[in-house]
């Protein structure tokens, strides 16, 4: 398998120490983040590039010789979000990262299903968790009305620029299971929609990662290696489910999401947290992880997201990566027996 890291944790340095430290960790690939959630911090050239052939060979050269290459264009927010000025500039995003990928010599854009509000008019999202009432069906049924139709033109507008879309089956969005796949490839007739296979956001709604690889086969289009640890003592209490989040003040440092939105503080006591690889699963159960991609496209980039904040950013990709390259070579010995 190829096995890269999603830049986001690295945004603190430039582009060239970033591949430093990829390169240093024995990884030979970078997602690099183009928008929604997060800024395009390592492409500060994005809107030359999409015009200029000077400015694309600038941004590529900074690759050669490093042993790193890209590994796919990442463009997460909610490009369904009923407020203006996050769903349409996250929408927006998208499709300029399409139009970056194929500049880049890229096929691949991760983003997210997104979410709708509940109903016309509703200007914050509502994601229905158990959709136990008439009233929860009501709104599915709102927001497939607004998913399908967006997703058509966007399906189209991937093909004309021959670039596959993976969307990260994250809860708070439409699409967050393999059921959910299969309604929007069925409501879409898509064929340049797929999904980016995010073991972590699996494992704390109880999913095998590995079972989901293998039903969905090839519309798994991407991969992100990020663990999740359960810790029992709360999960018993609350569930995974729990909403004990603390807001964060305008005086704190925090991470802005669109328009008004911030993301708020994890729980102290927490059922789940996202933990380096390895801490959550060992390495066998990433070989397996690994083994059901390889049946599906074995070039797949399989890219580490760390967000563990117990370790440091470089300490945490080193560790992530040394179960990752364990993972690949035992994976690869089997193989060949």
């Amino acid at each position: 398998m190829r096995l890269g890291l999603y830049n986001a944790i690295l945004h603190d340095r430039t582009l060239p120490e970033a591949l430093e430290v990829i390169a240093g960790a024995g990884l030979t690939g970078i997602e690099l983040n183009t928008g929604g959630f997060l800024p395009a911090v390592h492409v500060p050239t994005f809107d030359d590039i999409l015009v200029s052939d000077a400015a694309r060979d600038d941004i590529l050269a900074v690759f050669e010789g490093t042993g790193v290459e890209i590994a796919g264009l990442n463009a997460n927010g909610n490009p369904l979000h009923p407020t203006t000025a996050i769903g349409q500039k996250h929408a927006e995003d998208v499709r300029r990262s399409i139009r970056l990928a194929e500049r880049l010599g890229q096929h691949r854009v991760v983003t997210m299903s997104g979410l709708p509000g509940g109903e016309p008019g509703a200007t914050r999202v509502n994601w229905v968790v158990n959709a136990w009432n008439s009233a929860a069906l009501d709104i599915l049924d709102h927001q497939w009305d607004v998913a399908a139709p967006f997703w058509r033109e966007m399906d189209r507008f991937a093909a004309d620029h021959d670039v596959k879309v993976a969307l990260e089956l994250h809860p708070q969005n439409l699409v967050f299971n393999a059921a959910d796949v299969h309604k929007l490839i069925d409501l879409t007739g898509a064929t340049h929609l797929g999904v980016e296979l995010d073991a972590s956001h699996l494992f704390w709604q109880q999913m095998d990662p590995v079972a989901v690889a293998r039903h969905l086969g090839p519309l798994v289009l991407h991969a992100a290696a990020k663990d999740v640890r359960i810790n029992p003592q709360w999960a018993q209490l609350n569930g995974v489910l729990d909403n004990s989040f603390r807001r964060l003040s305008p005086d704190e440092a925090r991470t802005n999401l669109g328009g008004d939105e911030w993301a708020n503080e994890w729980p102290a006591e927490s059922a789940w947290d996202f933990v380096a690889l390895g801490r959550g699963h060992d390495v066998a159960y990433w070989t397996q992880f690994l083994r059901a991609l390889h049946e599906i496209d074995p070039d797949m980039f399989v890219n580490i997201e760390h967000e563990d904040v117990s370790l440091g950013r470089v300490e945490g990709v080193r560790e992530a990566a040394e179960v990752l390259k364990a993972a690949d070579t035992a994976l690869q010995d089997a193989l060949v027996r």
